[in-house]
């Protein structure tokens, strides 16, 4: 029987496996895509993790993966079909074509995605102009055009950051009013280089090596108009990756797993790191982070049985 399995190898899962050898524990990493990193791997840049400045995704999630890998991790390619709780509350791992795993403990680390806009273009300049995440991305865009897509508070977020440092930014929605909190609301039409472009629904994302405009439609008028742009941020949501969180873990009405820092739910022996878990913010930096608290959490666990 292994000490745990870390299900999923972006960075969370990695920076898992980076502890969990440190910790000396018996356990494997498993993840379904073939290749480590999750959503980093698409991103062209990532600027905003502390002493990798400039270094594209692929290559930060090739280090990290080495890294995990020279401690001595175990990455198998694999697809897991359930997770089950035994009555010892030790839990049996079932995957797709091979034979199951019993462990001690689980550590669950399946990401989220963004929500897409599915239009033409959103996939081709996919890192090119279109992106998920401003604080993430929005640092190349100082002093260009932008526009966030979205009325939510992630939008309004988006658009207080990126107004601080583009020339124009327009926020984009498909109602006549904001979702967000008011208080962000007011900030923003108070901003001079802020537009609300309201009822409005993007038709498609226009470009040439990398985008130059947004197609939106007016739903009142159905007037079809492009607005040129540099930088498109879209703010329309995450999907959490939940499919294998058993009936018995709690999860918030959004679907991601009830826990705090320490990765803790409210199954015993059950952990989860990254952005399936509820917070705030999520990004590469907290994902790390999470993956060091819950092999942390999985220690005093294995401790105390």
């Amino acid at each position: 029987m292994l000490d745990t399995v870390i299900i999923g190898s972006g960075p969370a899962g990695l920076a898992a496996a980076i502890y969990a050898s440190r910790a000396a524990l018996n356990y494997v990493v498993l993840e379904k895509a073939g290749y480590s990193g999750g959503q980093i791997v698409t991103t062209n840049d990532l600027d905003n993790y502390p002493g990798m400045p400039n270094i594209d995704g692929a290559s930060f999630s090739m280090a990290l993966q080495e890294h995990a890998e020279k401690l001595g991790a175990e990455i198998k390619e694999a697809t897991v079909t359930a997770i089950k709780q035994n009555e010892d509350n030790s839990y049996t791992v079932e995957i797709e074509g091979q034979e199951p795993i019993l462990t001690k403990s689980v550590v669950l680390a399946t990401g989220a995605n963004p929500r897409t806009l599915n239009v033409p273009g959103e996939q081709q300049y996919l890192s090119r102009g279109v992106y998920y995440c401003a604080t993430c991305d929005g640092a190349f865009y100082r002093n260009k055009t932008t526009a966030v897509i979205g009325g939510g508070n992630t939008a309004l977020e988006d658009v207080l950051f990126l107004a601080k440092i583009c020339e124009k930014v327009y926020l984009i929605h498909r109602r006549d009013e904001l979702r967000g909190d008011k208080h962000s609301q007011e900030k923003i039409f108070a901003m001079p280089n802020v537009e609300f472009v309201k009822s409005a629904l993007p038709k498609s994302i226009k470009g040439d090596k990398k985008v130059s405009a947004i197609e939106i439609e007016y739903k009142k008028t159905g007037e079809i108009v492009d607005i040129p742009v540099d930088g498109i941020f879209v703010a329309v949501g995450m999907i959490p990756n939940n499919q294998l969180v058993p009936d018995f873990v709690n999860t918030d009405d959004a679907g991601y797993v009830i826990a705090d820092e320490t990765g803790k739910t409210n199954a015993k022996g059950f952990f989860v790191a990254g952005d399936l878990r509820t917070k705030d913010l999520r990004q590469v930096l907290t994902a790390a982070s999470d993956g060091a608290n819950a092999i942390k959490s999985v220690t005093d666990y294995l401790n105390e049985i």
